[in-house]
């Protein structure tokens, strides 16, 4: 059951979606994005698991929601490249004809071989493709929900690991963009909803600047606990059905970046 984008589009057979959302997860195979889509599954939703590379990992997380009654599909695309971008939303908008709620929770730069452009094109020119492609898709009272970190959020305002700048800055531009959309978007009837986090448990975010700046990882840990992908992954998952304003942040963690 897997509606594969990247290079063509395999047509298949979905469970029942009738009276369900549809619900769009950008790198959902792993970490954040699959315990959102877990949470979504099992409060009705159809999730749709979006993956770059993990096939068979996204798979895996597809047969676990529905083996516990939950309705799930996945799409391979890398949302950095214009066409497999367009043939996502294109193949979402034929096999479901609309798309409620985009999670945009795909982010990177610190991956190895990382050009110096490509945290810029996937976490700010990436993100405001994917809203411009689905937006025709999204009824009235569709909701978009950003997923971000405080140092990103913050960014310009409090200190950031040098070795997470380029992040900090793409997503902090890609946040940007987005809100810059917000009247277009309220015309529309959709409501752009920002949760931002402190570093997250268990990510493969922080496991990757843990290599390399350990120093920056236990900085964080030094003013509290961090909250865990369970915690954060629910409130990405609340952010899609609670009544909010256009733009409204929700923050997670971190309270030493809230006392301004």
């Amino acid at each position: 059951m897997s509606l594969g984008f990247s290079c063509a589009i395999e047509r298949v057979t979905v469970d029942d979606t009738t009276g369900r959302r549809i619900v769009l997860i950008t790198g959902a195979s792993r970490g954040i994005g699959a315990e959102t889509a877990q949470v979504l599954a099992a409060r009705g939703d159809h999730v749709v698991i979006n993956y770059r590379e993990k096939a068979r990992r996204a798979e895996r997380l597809a047969d676990s929601i529905r083996q516990v009654g939950g309705s799930a599909s996945t799409a391979g695309a890398d949302i950095a490249d214009a066409d497999s971008a367009g043939a996502l939303i294109a193949g979402i908008a034929e096999e479901f004809g609309r798309l409620d709620v985009l999670v945009l929770n795909a982010s990177g730069g610190l991956e190895l071989h990382a050009g110096p452009g490509y945290a810029m094109a996937l976490n700010r020119d990436a993100q405001e493709r994917l809203v411009r492609l689905a937006g025709p898709h999204m009824p009235s009272g569709s909701r978009i929900v950003f997923v971000t970190s405080h140092q990103a959020h913050f960014h310009g305002r409090k200190p950031v690991p040098a070795d997470y700048e380029p992040i900090a800055a793409s997503k902090r531009a890609g946040e940007d963009a987005l809100r810059a959309m917000i009247p277009e978007l309220t015309a529309r009837g959709i409501t752009l909803h920002v949760v931002s986090g402190d570093m997250i448990d268990g990510t493969i975010i922080v496991q990757l600047l843990e290599r390399r700046n350990p120093d920056a990882v236990t900085a964080r840990r030094d003013q509290g606990t961090l909250p865990t992908v369970t915690e954060f992954a629910t409130a990405v998952a609340l952010a899609t059905t609670s009544p909010a304003d256009p733009g409204h942040t929700t923050y997670i963690g971190g309270r030493d970046y809230l006392d301004e």
